[in-house]
Parts: C-alpha cells; sequence; structure tokens
C-alpha cells in the first residue's frame, strides 16, 4: 500500500541515459539509422513519439513505403533500397504478401527489439534540449505520457529523424519552409518568386465487407457536399487507403503548429466521402460495407528542411549529377502537390521523373551550425522542388544507414559529422555502407583488401549460356510494343529468334536500343532498326538479325513495336538479369507512356518501358543465336550486388543438377565470416502495405544452399532462405585454402549469386 501525505509539490519520475547517439524520430528513417548505428556497436537510444515504429508506415497511417522503384512505374530496373530497409521489405513480403499494416509494425518492432544496443523509448516526446556552447547539442529531454517519465539523454551526437524537426529548430540549426524562387538553384521547376505553400497531410481509411446490410450515420462534422470536391469522380468502392492519397489539405497552413486543424478537416473529408459511399446511391454494391478503420493522424508530406553544407537541387536529380560524397541514392519522381489539395481543380500531383537513378550526397545529411547533429528522413538538405523527390520513405530510410553507419565511424575516431567528408573518411564510410548492403550508384572505390574474396580464383560448376527461353504455351499481343531487357558482351549483337502468330502478313518492326547513360534503363538511342516479315499463321520461327556491333558489355533493349495483329509466344522460364517490359504507363505516377513536360520546366522528354507484375510479367519464348555469355564467375568482382550496367551476377546453367561456386586460395586463410548476395529481384517494389505481392519468395533466390570448407566438412547450412543478404558468422573461425557454395534449391529460377564477401 502507498499512503501518501500532502505536499506544496511533487516532482516527476526522471531517468538519466548516457548514449554514444540520441534519435529523434522513430518512422522509417530513425528506425534504419538505429539498427545500422547498434550493428557497428553504437549504443543508441531512440525516441519516438508514438506508440508504434514506422511513422507513416505504420498502422496509425498506412502509407505504402516506397522509394526509386516508384510501384514500377518509371524506368528505374532493379532499383530497391538495400541495407536494412532491404531486409525489412524483403523479410515483410515473406511474412506479409497481403499487406497487414499490424504485422508491419510488429516486424519493425521486432527488428529494433533484437539490437542490443538500442534503447527504445516509445510514446516519448522530446520536450526540450540543453546545449553545450552555440554549436553543440549535450541533452535532450522527453516525457513519456505512459509511464508518467521525465527522460534526459545525453550523448556526444545526435540524430533528427523527427519529420518536423523539433531538434534542429529548439538547437538553432538553420532550416527552411516553402518553395525557393528559380533563380537561386537554377530550378526551372520552381517558381520565379518564393512561397511558403507546401504539400498538404493525407488522412487514410478502410472498408470492408460484412456480407450484411449496413447502414452508416455521418458525424455531424463530417462534409456533407462531397461532389463540390473537384476530383469526386475518383472515389470508387473497394479502393481504400493509400488509394485516397489526394484526399490532402494543409498546404496553405502551417504545417506544424496547425496539425490539429489540419487533422479535423481531413477526418471532415474523410467521414464524409464514406458517408458519400454509403448513403447517395450512386455505390450500390457498399451496401454491405461497414468503415473498418480510419485514421487518427495524419501523414505528413513537408514542413522544415534543414541546410546542410550542402543542398540538393532540381538539376542534381534531373541531370544525375555525381558526388565524391554519395552515400545514397533517389529515383522516385519530383512530385509536387497543389496547396489547396482535395479542393484544388488542378491534378492531384505533378510528377515529373529523371532517366534514372541519382546519387544522395553526405553532406546534405548533417546541420550546417550545429556541429554533433545528424539530420535525417525528409529534412535532410535540399530544396523545395528537389525534396519532391528525396521525401518519399524508402529513399529517406536509406539516407538514414548511412547516418547510421557514419555515426559509428564518428564514435570511433571522436569526429563531428562533417569531419567524415574528408577523402580518405568518406571512402572509409563508402566502404563500410557497401559491405553492409547499401547500393550506392556510380560509386568507385579502391580495391577492398580486406574482403579475401577479391584475391581467390574463383570457379563454377556451370555457367548460364544464355540461349533462349522455351515456350509454355501462352502468348501476349504485340497491341503495343513490348521489350526483352538483355545484357549483352561487346561484339556483334547476337540473333534472336521469336515465335510469332499472325491473323495475317504483317510487317513487325524491331528496335535495337540502349539508354544513352551507362547505368540507367531508359532505351533513348536507337542504334538498329530493322523489319521483319511475318505471315499469317501460327507459331512461326521468326528471326531478327542485327549489323549492329556493340562497344561494351552492357544491357540492350530489343523493342518489338507495336503489330496489333500479331501475337508473341510467352515462357513460363525465370532468369537473373533477364525482364521482359512493355511500352506503357504506370497510372499512378504517370499520365502517358511518354513523359511530356511542360516547356521550360527543366525536364527531359522520354518513353517509359515497364515490367508487368508478377504473374503477368513473362519473358518472351526466343531463341539467342550464339548464346550470351553475360553471367559468369568474372561479373562476382562487380561493385554491385544487382544489376547495374551488367548482369553482375553468376547465373548456374539451367541444365545443372548441382550448382556450386568454388574460391581457392594459394595458402589456408582464417575465416571468420562470410556474406552471400542472393537475386531477391531487386525491381519488385515490395510495397509495405495494401498490396498483395504475387509470391512470399522472390523465384530468383536460393531457397538451400550449404557453405563447404576444402576438406568438404558443411562450416553453414540454410534450407529455408528467403534473404538477399545472408551474414554468415563463423564464431570459432574456419581455417581453410578452399570455400565451396553449393545452391540445393531455388524458389523457381536458375540458381544465381550477386556477391561473396569473406572476411
Amino acid at each position: 500500500m502507498i499512503n501518501s501525505e500532502p505536499s506544496s509539490e511533487r516532482a516527476l519520475k526522471k531517468i538519466e541515459i548516457e548514449a554514444d547517439l540520441t534519435i529523434v524520430g522513430g518512422g522509417l528513417a530513425g528506425t534504419c539509422a538505429a539498427i545500422t548505428a547498434a550493428r557497428e556497436g553504437v549504443q543508441v537510444v531512440l525516441i519516438q513519439d508514438r506508440p508504434v515504429l514506422g511513422g507513416n508506415a505504420s498502422s496509425e497511417v498506412r502509407l505504402w513505403a516506397l522509394g526509386a522503384t516508384s510501384h514500377q512505374g518509371n524506368n528505374n530496373r532493379w532499383s530497391r533500397e538495400g541495407g536494412v530497409i532491404d531486409e525489412i521489405a524483403v523479410e515483410n513480403t515473406w511474412r506479409n504478401r497481403e499487406g497487414n499494416p499490424l504485422l508491419f509494425d510488429a516486424l519493425l518492432l521486432e527488428k529494433v527489439r533484437a539490437e542490443a544496443n538500442i534503447t527504445l523509448l516509445l510514446n516519448t516526446a522530446m520536450v526540450g534540449l540543453d546545449k553545450d556552447g552555440p554549436h553543440r547539442i549535450k541533452t535532450v529531454h522527453a516525457f513519456c505520457s505512459q509511464n508518467s517519465t521525465l527522460y534526459d539523454v545525453s550523448s556526444p551526437l545526435f540524430c533528427d529523424a523527427s519529420g518536423d524537426g523539433i531538434v534542429g529548430y529548439l538547437a538553432g540549426a538553420a532550416y527552411r519552409i516553402g518553395a525557393e524562387a528559380a533563380g537561386e538553384f537554377d530550378e526551372p521547376f520552381a517558381p520565379e518568386e518564393s512561397y511558403g505553400e507546401l504539400l498538404g497531410h493525407t488522412i487514410y481509411f478502410y472498408g470492408k465487407d460484412t456480407g450484411e446490410p449496413v447502414k452508416y450515420i455521418a458525424p455531424d462534422f463530417a462534409l456533407k457536399d462531397i461532389e463540390a470536391i473537384p476530383r469526386h469522380d475518383q472515389i470508387q468502392v473497394n479502393k481504400y487507403g493509400c488509394n485516397f492519397w489526394w484526399l490532402e489539405y494543409g498546404g496553405r497552413m502551417d504545417t506544424i503548429h496547425e496539425t490539429e486543424d489540419i487533422k479535423w478537416e481531413l477526418w471532415k473529408v474523410a467521414y464524409g466521402v464514406w458517408d458519400y459511399v454509403k448513403n447517395s446511391g450512386k455505390f450500390p454494391e457498399a451496401e454491405t460495407q461497414t468503415l473498418e478503420w480510419i485514421g487518427t493522424i495524419p501523414g505528413k508530406r513537408e514542413s522544415r528542411r534543414f541546410e546542410g553544407d550542402y543542398m540538393m537541387n532540381q538539376s542534381d536529380i534531373v541531370e544525375q549529377k555525381r558526388f565524391d560524397d554519395a552515400v545514397s541514392f533517389g529515383g522516385w519522381a519530383i512530385d509536387l502537390h497543389p496547396a489547396d489539395g482535395v479542393y484544388s481543380a488542378e491534378a492531384g500531383c505533378h510528377q515529373f521523373h529523371s532517366k534514372g537513378v541519382y546519387q544522395i550526397p553526405y553532406r546534405t545529411m548533417y546541420s550546417r551550425n550545429v556541429e554533433n547533429l545528424f539530420v535525417t528522413g525528409r529534412l535532410i538538405s535540399a530544396s523545395h522542388v528537389a525534396f519532391g523527390s528525396t521525401r518519399v520513405m524508402m529513399t529517406c530510410a536509406h539516407n538514414a544507414q548511412a547516418v547510421g553507419m557514419a555515426s559509428a565511424l564518428c564514435r570511433e575516431q571522436q569526429l563531428n559529422p562533417s569531419d567524415l567528408v574528408e577523402p580518405a573518411r568518406m571512402q572509409q564510410l563508402q566502404r563500410r555502407l557497401r559491405r553492409s548492403g547499401q547500393f550506392i550508384p556510380h560509386l568507385s572505390l579502391p580495391e577492398d583488401g580486406e574482403d579475401l574474396a577479391r584475391s581467390a580464383e574463383w570457379s563454377a560448376s556451370s555457367e548460364s549460356e544464355l540461349s533462349g527461353f522455351a515456350p509454355s504455351g501462352a502468348s501476349a499481343s504485340l497491341g503495343c510494343a513490348r521489350a526483352l531487357l538483355l545484357p549483352v558482351k561487346a561484339g556483334l549483337m547476337p540473333a534472336l529468334t521469336f515465335q510469332l502468330t499472325s491473323q495475317s502478313a504483317q510487317t513487325l518492326e524491331v528496335q535495337l536500343r540502349v539508354a544513352s547513360e551507362a547505368g540507367n534503363f531508359t532505351p533513348d538511342q536507337t542504334l538498329e532498326t530493322v523489319q521483319v516479315a511475318v505471315s499469317a499463321g501460327e507459331h512461326q520461327a521468326t528471326q531478327v538479325t542485327f549489323a549492329t556491333t556493340l562497344a561494351n558489355d552492357g544491357f540492350v533493349f530489343v523493342c518489338l513495336m507495336a503489330c496489333p495483329d500479331v501475337q508473341l509466344a510467352l515462357s513460363d522460364a525465370y532468369h537473373t538479369g533477364v525482364m521482359p517490359l512493355v511500352h506503357s504507363a504506370n497510372k499512378k505516377v504517370a499520365t502517358s507512356a511518354v513523359q511530356t513536360p511542360p516547356e521550360g520546366t527543366g525536364f527531359h522528354s522520354f518513353e517509359f518501358w515497364l515490367p508487368e507484375r508478377r504473374p503477368l510479367g513473362k519473358l518472351p519464348a526466343l531463341s539467342i543465336e550464339p548464346s550470351v555469355s553475360a553471367f559468369g564467375v568474372e561479373q562476382l568482382q562487380s561493385d554491385y550486388e544487382r544489376p547495374f550496367i551488367q548482369s553482375n551476377a553468376w547465373v548456374a546453367s539451367s541444365e545443372d543438377p548441382a550448382p556450386y561456386l568454388d574460391l581457392k586460395w594459394a595458402e589456408a586463410k582464417l575465416i571468420t565470416k562470410v556474406v552471400i548476395y542472393f537475386d531477391v529481384d531487386y525491381d519488385h517494389a515490395m510495397e509495405s502495405v495494401q498490396w498483395h505481392h504475387p509470391e512470399d519468395a522472390m523465384p530468383f533466390c536460393v531457397k538451400h544452399f550449404r557453405l563447404l570448407n576444402a576438406q568438404g566438412d558443411v562450416v553453414a547450412e540454410q534450407s529455408d532462405n528467403h534473404l538477399g543478404r545472408v551474414e554468415l558468422k563463423l564464431d570459432a573461425g574456419v581455417k581453410t585454402h578452399a570455400l565451396r557454395l553449393e545452391c540445393k534449391e531455388t524458389h523457381g529460377a536458375p540458381a544465381s549469386v550477386f556477391s561473396l564477401q569473406v572476411f
């Protein structure tokens, strides 16, 4: 029993914590920064003001997490983010391919709790801070309403991943709100004069079919005249959640301090939309539907952006500029919305894509005037226009992994964030990021002397000599143009023989294209065009022969242009690094199969060539002569663990009953860790919620593998793998002059490996 006598005053319970890194904000950015840092030995305190992690990706908001893949609706092939956020995406698809947001919450909590170096404070809001001089933070103060406890958290390093930037704001870090004028960064898409209008907030809702009639009485505050909303005709039954991204409001308000007012307006709209669905009489199919869930907090898009030593701008994205301090990448369109949101007569968004992915420099990820403050998530140093691309969650998370790794280097070497810009330190950061699975396009580093695999002699049981794909009996119409994206070697382009069916004699145009920029997958350069005669009849073997001699190894697009009366035979085969495409538009991220921006906006015009999602996306049935030899063990010496510029993959022959890779050294090596990168289809967008994915494990991934030493002893084995990056820690160490990786079974495609690193 507690019996407390009256007192003039009492103090809240207080807990003081010392850490290496304090992160405020537990969205995907803060979560991935914390996990990355903790795995490098950093003691992290992660302060999150909500009951779950994930921010806009959590069950409280339920926005699907996306990044450079853009729903597979742009030309950024194999561009899903790497590292921790990819580990989370792959695991979520494995466990939760239906996209249940509650299961995604649980996965994020599990990942954080698995790290002993993370102290997680949920339901804890930062309320103040102390500084150690004008340019340095000493302690942050936070309050947990659930346990009525104050926390004072001190550390040499801080990271603001809070979305609104409360740490940077209270610490006096330089920031911006609103759009810069076009002249400041020479951005044609920016306004002539700067303004404070922003992207607004959104609240989502879900309906559910109960199987029996359900009435609905709207609350008094629900919007009555939904047809006054300019885009009310986009309302559909059974299209809920993120499909209502355009129910947006608040762009003309203070998106930080007026968030509660914005929320009430969004509730008014959302409950009004449901009233319209149930009671307008225009949706009789909604009779048995009930309102299952509606968001209680809005998903925010824009507020503060903090100034680093560099600010990204429009041309960095559109022209895909290279940076010596590149630590991450992006690829979402520059995506800006009208300030009036749902009440605007304009289109709900204006999206313009670049021709490929772009680098993001480290100098955008710390404050230029608070010396021990990292910034990440949507707070990074970017203009309003560039922010239109960098703000999406998978990009934010990928950036945050760079911050987490940078914090480890700062802790080990007693440095401030800006100190890592020094070239030798930057290369150290980039190398450690790459080893952790971070994809950094166009990054060239000196040879990694610590990776023993680089000095090994490689061999394999077989190598894919790609000679074609057998027909399945299915076919696809050439009513729209289709293409085969294929990695080939320098030299004469091989001849391809397709199986075609036509109702009448036709002339089929076939174009051989490449991307004008290495690493891009926008087929904007036509090398050769041939005309092929197609007779009336079924299953004709139709050979396409090119005269082009290719100067370099790389990807080509064999484009079968639209010919409506012709059917193309398909295959059920899968093969790493080879992809079928269609010249089409994904309506979620583009209005047309050709991007045609308004004149003077600074964007390129180009065609979209997109994959169809499985189970639809099928390779064409064809034969290739001579066969393509782009999948040998030499590909494993690449800097990339995905197709980029080349296939970067060893692929076993489809006829090999027991594929394996061998590594041999002249002298025995003591091996304590082996990292294997399998193919988990980096083109698949893997939306985190509200999306039913066609499979839980990617068909290209090796399911069962064994690692053997020179004597044939099994030193590691997994029989049900679905992950892309597999880290095998051999705690006692294995001394051997050889390793063999046996690929016993895959999830469907021939065995393939992107990288094998040995330490």
